[in-house]
């Protein structure tokens, strides 16, 4: 099978959120109660790193706003402090 090309893979941002509450279990609940299930999997959020209080979340970017509206809205101590197209800029 032969690999896919640069403009037919899904094109990620990587956001660093931080806060009391960060944290993979909150991230996921957050978004599936703002966006739903079809829009959690349109965003396709994955966990890169965990380190504490601050979590590393891959999305693909077409779906960065709602995705920090949802944490917004969620009403818990975590926040995106940054938003990068690479993962070494975090």
């Amino acid at each position: 099978m032969r690999p896919l090309k640069p403009s037919h893979r899904e094109h990620k941002r990587y956001l660093l959120i931080s806060g009391k509450d960060a944290s993979q279990k909150n991230i996921d609940e957050a978004v599936l109660r703002f966006v739903g299930i079809l829009g959690y999997a349109k965003a396709s959020p994955s966990v890169v790193k965990n380190k504490g209080s601050k979590v590393i979340l891959a999305i693909n970017r077409s779906e960065l706003e709602k995705i920090r509206a949802s944490l917004k809205l969620s009403g818990k101590d975590m926040f995106v402090e940054k938003v990068s197209g690479m993962i070494n800029k975090l």
